[in-house]
């Protein structure tokens, strides 16, 4: 069982999200802005957090860059919850620690699998190398995106 926060200004993810896991047995909190995300992250100290990219007052790249900014929050794990084409920002991430993304929209048993797996310590291993790959692929596309645009 681990300490899940679910970040999404969208209330029907964040309900589906939460839902999902806690069927799985795991306890689920809930932000819907980056600055909620960071006040949670300090209170709670979760095992990993699930964070949105597209959010008001304060947008997850920016709450992840202040989390891994503070002592107290740093180890936590994120994962971005991310738009399906958003390319230049996932890699953006991976680039910049972020631990890996799940793209929108995605089937809540595979968001699931996910989550279990990595926090699964005997298959932490296999989840970097999986996310090294996701980044290979993403700097890729992204090149490709940026020759199309400069031809």
């Amino acid at each position: 069982m681990a300490r899940i926060l679910v970040v999404d200004d969208e209330p029907s993810i964040v309900k589906l999200v939460s839902v999902t896991l806690r069927a799985r047995g795991h306890v689920t909190y809930e932000a819907h802005d980056g600055i909620e995300a960071i006040e949670q992250a300090k209170a709670l100290k979760p095992d990993l957090i699930l964070l949105d990219i597209m959010m008001p007052r304060m947008n997850g790249k920016q709450a992840r860059k202040k989390l891994h900014e503070d002592p107290e929050t740093a180890n936590i794990p994120v994962i971005h919850l991310s738009a399906v084409g958003d390319y230049e920002s996932q890699l953006e991430g991976m680039e910049d620690g972020l631990t890996d993304y799940i793209t929108k929209p995605f089937a809540p048993k595979e968001l699931a699998d996910h989550v279990d797996d990595f926090l699964d310590p005997a298959k932490r291993d296999a989840m970097k190398r999986l996310a090294h790959q996701k980044t290979g692929k993403l700097r890729t596309i992204v090149e490709i995106m940026h020759r199309e645009r400069n031809d």
